[in-house]
């Protein structure tokens, strides 16, 4: 009897609705995310008819993914009730793993099952193009979308630099934005110029406002790690570093590479190999060019590859106590660009540096 049912609600939904073979874009349109969710919960009722004991554990949850969808039928477009229901679907595909399936299991609900993970796979990357594409809008809509107005008022401020004094520009992104350079490096010229969230296209954007234009012997490069997270394509971000180095060059300036820090428990974007990969490209560039390259990766990481977890709050940025690892390889590494050492150095800890507690 259970499975003439299973025939039976195979053949309801085969009469259900389906979305078209030739919908092959990744943003779903309000009426077809709705279709796709409606036929969802149908596969949720035909599958547990399968699985012993599925029905009644996962009653609530398909029940809550029901409600999900009357609620977007009165809220078109709402994203929080879409994400709602993908992390419902994810919890009731969790489900069906945990239960074990009777052998043989009927064709019918294996593949009723596949149809179901697609339609998650598809749910969750309609979700997140949506949310770049607003993002990207923004950005098109936005009329700084490299920020120049950032430092616009700040940099005529700025007297010259000392005849005696090396001034240095941080350049970079959050990491460099939260970084109060006057804490940790007292009596220097040291110009903060991070912006955070910047890409390294932005960045090379506004380096003729905010690093040329405030003649600095040095500048130190921090940049990359939100490009990965934004899946910018790796030949990209070499360009655009590449063309840093060639700028400050050209004028005159000694650029300092540094390496991109660790991350901690952060989004599969930002995680494995791509930081590491991305270091070591930046260390064989500067060898290459004789720049130094400032390696704070090797000294913020632990076993696991990840950011050593009292140095950083949120997994991403450093803390304090990051910023105090970081500020003598920077002193370190400056002074070697401004004697104009040209072999890589790993820096080691410069003794006399006075840190704030």
């Amino acid at each position: 009897m259970k499975y003439i049912a299973l025939l039976i609600s195979a053949l309801l939904i085969s009469r259900g609705l389906t979305l078209s073979a030739q919908d092959n874009s990744p943003q779903l349109a309000a009426k077809d995310l709705l279709d796709l969710e409606t036929r969802i919960t149908q596969l949720m009722e035909s599958v547990a008819l399968a699985v012993p004991g599925l029905a009644t554990a996962a009653a609530p949850v398909r029940q809550t993914a029901e409600a999900s969808i009357a609620a977007q039928r009165t809220n078109s477009g709402s994203r929080s009730l879409s994400f709602r229901f993908v992390n419902q679907l994810k919890a009731y595909l969790a489900l069906t793993e945990a239960f074990p399936r009777p052998v043989p299991f009927p064709p019918a609900a294996s593949q009723q099952l596949a149809e179901m993970r697609q339609g998650f796979d598809r749910l969750q990357l309609s979700f997140e193009t949506s949310l770049r594409a607003e993002e990207d809008q923004a950005r098109r809509h936005n009329a700084d979308p490299n920020q120049l107005a950032r430092y616009a008022t700040d940099n005529p401020k700025l007297a010259p630099p000392a005849a005696r004094s090396a001034r240095v520009v941080f350049y970079g992104d959050s990491i460099t934005d939260y970084w109060r350079l006057n804490e940790y490096f007292t009596g220097k010229d040291f110009v903060n110029r991070g912006i955070s969230g910047q890409t390294t296209t932005q960045m090379l954007a506004r380096f003729q406002q905010d690093v040329i234009a405030l003649q600095p012997r040095v500048v130190v490069i921090l940049a990359g790690i939100n490009d990965i997270a934004w899946s910018i394509p790796v030949h990209a971000i070499q360009d655009n570093l590449r063309m840093m180095g060639d700028l400050a060059k050209a004028h005159g300036i000694r650029p300092v590479f540094a390496s991109l820090t660790p991350v901690r428990d952060q989004s599969a974007e930002r995680s494995g190999a791509a930081i590491p990969q991305m270091n070591d490209w930046i260390r064989q560039y500067c060898q290459k060019e004789s720049f130094p390259y400032l390696n704070y990766y090797s000294a913020m990481v632990d076993s696991g590859g990840q950011m050593t977890a009292d140095l950083s709050d949120d997994g991403l940025h450093p803390n304090a106590k990051g910023y105090r690892i970081m500020s003598p390889l920077a002193v370190d590494t400056i002074n070697l660009a401004l004697y104009d050492a040209p072999e890589v150095v790993v820096p080691k800890k410069r003794p006399g540096l006075t840190l704030p507690e």
